[in-house]
């Protein structure tokens, strides 16, 4: 591990993102909507990979597996002999382990260093990763996954559009007050340990994907509409709230395209040739 990015990432995982309080992480405080009127919502949403992963194979990769953080990801190699699971995090691998013990398959350290055979694998997933790689290192990394990965089979990666003006508009405000509300609290000396970490994010444009067009048909689908800040901050934690998200299931089926190209979350499907 040679780069700043990765560097960053494995200090906050390995010091903070993956403590737990009655088995929630600090890394799901912070970054996921744990509401009532969210949960059915967030999990169809991590259920959505299920579509696209095969019904039956020996090992399916997971690139950054974190914990396994929730059960929905679990889901992903029920049909699998082996999960190998890589992660910058000793903890995330100890917690993961304790999930699903001898059906895993544990790698401590860096993906690009880790040594791994052509076409191995029989799928592979990597969520919420990829974008806090370096920006000059990401097609290696995608290009690695690709590669281990064998003819015909789909490597799936969950990325983060960089270009959602729709929501920016409407979260302006939001955004404001919130960073107000940590200024203040560094001020103050309020401020909780890892509360204002800013861990390396620089995703790509969505057309940016067209460049494994040489080694794998490229499918893109919407995963999820909003990030967690901002469905906190628009959406309501009651029943109204509730049929909201009931809605944005419906539409980002039916609009996949619309989607894709103006919210949050696409699904990267890059199925090998």
């Amino acid at each position: 591990m040679d780069n700043d990015a990765e560097r960053i990432i494995s200090e906050y995982y390995n010091t903070f993102g993956w403590e737990s309080k009655d088995g929630i992480t600090e890394d799901a405080l912070k970054q996921e909507d744990l509401r009532e009127c969210a949960k059915e919502y967030v999990s169809k949403c991590r259920l959505k990979v299920l579509k696209y992963i095969p019904n039956s194979g020996n090992y399916i990769l997971d690139m950054a597996s974190g914990p396994i953080q929730y059960k929905e990801y679990v889901e992903y190699s029920k049909n699998f002999k082996k999960r190998y699971c890589v992660d910058l995090s000793k903890l995330a691998l100890e917690m993961a382990k304790e999930k699903i013990a001898d059906h895993g398959v544990f790698l401590h350290g860096s993906f690009f260093d880790i040594p791994m055979e052509e076409n191995f694998f029989d799928c592979t997933v990597s969520l919420h990763t990829i974008y806090h790689i370096d920006k000059d290192k990401q097609e290696d990394a995608v290009r690695k996954l690709i590669n281990v990965t064998k003819p015909g089979q789909p490597v799936i990666i969950v990325y983060s559009n960089p270009s959602t003006p729709i929501i920016s508009f409407i979260t302006f405000p939001f955004r404001v007050l919130r960073r107000i509300k940590i200024i203040l609290k560094r001020l103050s000396g309020k401020i909780k340990s890892g509360e204002d970490v800013r861990v390396y994010f620089k995703p790509h444009p969505i057309k940016w994907w067209k460049r494994f067009k040489d080694v794998s048909d490229v499918k893109i689908m919407p995963w999820r509409t909003f990030g967690s800040h901002e469905q906190k901050w628009l959406i309501p934690n009651n029943k109204f709230g509730k049929k909201i998200f009931d809605a944005l299931l419906v539409l980002e089926e039916k609009f996949p395209k619309f989607f894709v190209k103006h919210f949050k979350y696409p699904m990267i499907i890059l199925t090998k040739n």
